[in-house]
């Protein structure tokens, strides 16, 4: 039986070391997404452009975002993988650009390949996050460990371009904490403790199992960790609502501010305003 902890806020973990910038975890944060891909399943192609990828970093900045988290790989359901080199060469002009003009923001880079991860740091990034876990690059667990910087891993069954094919669970929230107690384990052997998890709602989860993990966060407080949630415009919005990702903000919102009630410490989203004012909301209502 898993033991629910009374407190579902962690108590081991009030900052992280972000290259020498230190990230207060004392309240929830929202990590605002920045996608420079063509097919992302709600803002695909909108800032491939650098001048629109820079004014929606400082948009997002002024709204409240505390990390900036660039992607330049779609991993809705069904993508396909492209070449390593593509995402190094998209990766690479933004982020040379966004580091220049905001020398004191933080910037995620979602990547499950470790010599992205290893270049991105080396110009500039402060945390790797990885969808994968390190299941698709064996080198990830180590080249975290090497760069010493904050790493985000979160639960997927299977891979972007099969992982809705049939999910299947014993019990989800059980499989999911059990498949996080092994990559804890093995990263904090390797040195590495500045860890961030995040359950993966959408990634190889049927509707139901999606809301069964999120009744449930407070358990994954058991790691002592900090948790990640991102729900942003998704299909578990769309499917329930009969709306579409454009129409979702309501729901998102919704979701964004369970998730806070149970202990989640980032928001991970596209519309960063919305969840600082849901993340106001939660805190003036516990006091704080």
């Amino acid at each position: 039986m898993i033991q629910k902890h009374k407190n579902t806020f962690f108590s081991s973990h009030k900052n992280l070391n972000c290259g020498g910038k230190l990230l207060s975890l004392e309240k929830p944060l929202v990590m605002g997404i920045l996608n420079i891909t063509d097919d992302s399943f709600f803002d695909g192609g909108k800032y491939k452009n650098t001048d629109a990828a820079l004014n929606h970093v400082e948009e997002m900045l002024k709204d409240g975002a505390s990390i900036i988290d660039i992607g330049a790989v779609s991993t809705r359901p069904g993508a396909i993988e492209i070449p390593k080199e593509e995402e190094h060469s998209r990766i690479s002009i933004i982020l040379k650009t966004v580091t220049e003009k905001f020398p004191n923001a933080i910037f995620s880079i979602d990547t499950y390949r470790s010599e992205i991860a290893r270049i991105a740091v080396d110009n500039g990034a402060h945390i790797i996050n990885d969808i994968s876990a390190g299941n698709f690059d064996e080198k990830m667990f180590q080249t975290i460990r090497d760069l010493h910087v904050p790493y985000i891993m979160m639960h997927i069954q299977g891979t972007p371009a099969n992982m809705q094919s049939n999910p299947a669970y014993k019990n989800v929230v059980k499989d999911v904490i059990a498949y996080f107690s092994e990559k804890v384990a093995v990263l904090k052997k390797m040195g590495v403790n500045d860890i961030i998890i995040d359950p993966g709602f959408g990634f190889g989860k049927t509707l139901e199992h999606n809301y069964e993990l999120l009744n449930n966060l407070e358990y994954f407080s058991i790691f002592g960790l900090p948790l990640m949630a991102g729900f942003s415009r998704k299909s578990m919005i769309n499917k329930l609502l009969e709306t579409n990702p454009a129409d979702a903000l309501n729901g998102t919102t919704v979701l964004n501010t369970i998730a806070l009630t149970k202990g989640v410490n980032i928001l991970r989203v596209h519309d960063v305003k919305e969840a600082v004012e849901a993340i106001k909301i939660v805190e003036k209502m516990r006091g704080e």
